[in-house]
Parts: C-alpha cells; sequence; structure tokens
C-alpha cells in the first residue's frame, strides 16, 4: 500500500476531524531550519556568494516573512529566483541567475515535492540541474538532522492535542519531509495524539484533506490548524474551517485555540463571522508584497 493509499483507507473513529501543521504551527522550528539550513546551502549550492545579502533577505521573506511563508521546499528556489531577477542591486553586481527550467518542469508534473521522487526523476532525466537541486535538498536534510533538536512544542499545543484528541481525529498535514516529522513528534511524545504523520511524500496539503477526511466527515465538521496560507489553501480547496496560528503571535493563538477555538468548531459555532474574524487578522501578519525595489 502506498501513502496516498494509506489516507484513503483512513475511517472515521470520532465525529470530527483537525490536520495540523508542524513547523512554524506545533513546533518553533521554521526560523532555526530557515536561516541555518536551508539558507547558507541555498548560497552555496547555487553559487550565489556576491549577491549571498540579496539572496538572504529574499530567501527569508519568500519563507518566513510574506504569504508564500511555509510553501514547499522546490517551490521556494524558484520563487526566491524569481524575486532575485526582479532585484536591480543582483543586476548591477553582475549576477547572472541560474536557468530554472529544469526544477520548473519536475514541479508543474509532480504533486509529491519531495527527495523520493526527485531521486526517481534525477535517475530517469540524467540533467545537472536536477542533480544540483537534489544535492542541495539532501544537504538541507543532513543539517537540519545535525542542528534542529530538542525544540518543544509551543505552550498550549500539548493541552490541544489532547483537547482534540477527545472528540477528533488528528493528523499532521506538512510539507516537511516525513523523516523529520516523526523525529520531531515522537521526541517529544505527541505522536499519539495523531493517527498518521504526513509530510511532503503524502503529496501537498490539499491532497492529505482530500484524501484522509473530505467525504468521510462533513465539511463543518474538519479543520485544518496551520500558521501559513498554504494551510489556509488546503483548508479553502476542500471547503473546510480553518484555524490560524498568527506567525510572531504563535503562543497566543494556541491559548486561542485551546480555550475558545475548539469548543466553537465542536459545539458548531466556528464558521461565520467568528471564521472571518480569524482569517481577516490572520490575513494581516503577511505581506504580499516585499519591501525593496523591483525592476
Amino acid at each position: 500500500m502506498n501513502l496516498q493509499d494509506q489516507l484513503k483507507e483512513l475511517q472515521p473513529t470520532k465525529e470530527f476531524f483537525i490536520g495540523i501543521d508542524s513547523d512554524g504551527c506545533a513546533f518553533d522550528t521554521m526560523e532555526i531550519k530557515q536561516k541555518e539550513c536551508f539558507c547558507p546551502n541555498f548560497i552555496k549550492y547555487y553559487g550565489l556568494q556576491k549577491i549571498s545579502k540579496y539572496a538572504r533577505e529574499t530567501w527569508e521573506f519568500t519563507n518566513l516573512y510574506s504569504k508564500t511563508r511555509g510553501v514547499n521546499r522546490f517551490l521556494a528556489v524558484l520563487e526566491t529566483f524569481r524575486l532575485l531577477a526582479q532585484r536591480p542591486e543582483v543586476h548591477a553586481r553582475g549576477m547572472v541567475l541560474p536557468d530554472m527550467s529544469e526544477l520548473i518542469r519536475w514541479t508543474q508534473k509532480e504533486s509529491k515535492l519531495g527527495n523520493p521522487a526527485l531521486i526517481e526523476y534525477a535517475k530517469t532525466v540524467n540533467h545537472p540541474d536536477i542533480d544540483l537541486a537534489l544535492e542541495w535538498s539532501l544537504q538541507v536534510n543532513r543539517n537540519i538532522r545535525d542542528m534542529v533538536f530538542g525544540m518543544p512544542p509551543f505552550p498550549g499545543v500539548r493541552a490541544s492535542l489532547e483537547k482534540i484528541s477527545e472528540k477528533a481525529d488528528a493528523l499532521v498535514v506538512s510539507q516537511t519531509p516525513l523523516e523529520a516529522l516523526e523525529r520531531e513528534w515522537e521526541e517529544n511524545g505527541i505522536e499519539g495524539f495523531v493517527r498518521i504523520i504526513c509530510g511532503q511524500e503524502y503529496g501537498t496539503k490539499t491532497e492529505h484533506l482530500a484524501l484522509a477526511a473530505k467525504g468521510k466527515y462533513p465539511d463543518n465538521k474538519i479543520l485544518m490548524i496551520g500558521d501559513a496560507p498554504g494551510d489556509y489553501k488546503a483548508a479553502k480547496t476542500n471547503e473546510v474551517l480553518f484555524f490560524p496560528i498568527n506567525p510572531g503571535h504563535e503562543e497566543d493563538s494556541w491559548d486561542r485555540l485551546l480555550n475558545e477555538g475548539l469548543e466553537k468548531f465542536f459545539n458548531g459555532t466556528f464558521a461565520g463571522s467568528y471564521a472571518q474574524e480569524l482569517l481577516e487578522k490572520f490575513d494581516s501578519f503577511l505581506p504580499e508584497k516585499p519591501s525593496w525595489k523591483v525592476n
């Protein structure tokens, strides 16, 4: 049975279903992973040393401080290069950015945008640009294993999971590699609160919700908890509810979920004005456009 078939085979054991993102949502791991593991390797592997200041600023905007926060790592590479191409400072330094057409081609036809799928693709195309993307991604994972440990979940997460488990089937819905997710959840002894930990190998977040929950529970009894617009998009595409963990205000968000949001979800008063108020506040935290000048 493949990974997505596992989701299809899941049957409800509770009245409600809740999907929970991990990086930046349940765990305060986004900053250390992006700033210490992803970005330094992005600069190193793609030869961006002479524009490192702008590469770092653009990478962090893409992955942490904008509406693309939480995007898949390979899509993040493409978006960062798209933004770098618009920056006059990059061109002023004579930087020729790499051709990303091969990676674009792969991301357009593959939904499970993780290392396992890219490894198989690399074997078939034998292209240096694909090999480079894979080498970068594998090195990121090695650095994360070496550096990211001893990271507890945000305050309020464990208590929320305990409350969730009383009435809802729960699933980790993430684009982080499965190995890192399982290590982080097991290290903190909270893996037992969810039925399956889904990483990028299971497909997109939208697919996770569609396969595991859609049609098995009423739409108003399915909730996605996340810290990024991609989490909201997964919920909206599946026409289910969304509770935001606001970037920079994670502890307050988990406190509100625990003491207010879950009760409204379970008693059927979440949808409507309450959900809209949450969404409007969430939308205010992340800009769509960068602050720097573009061509």
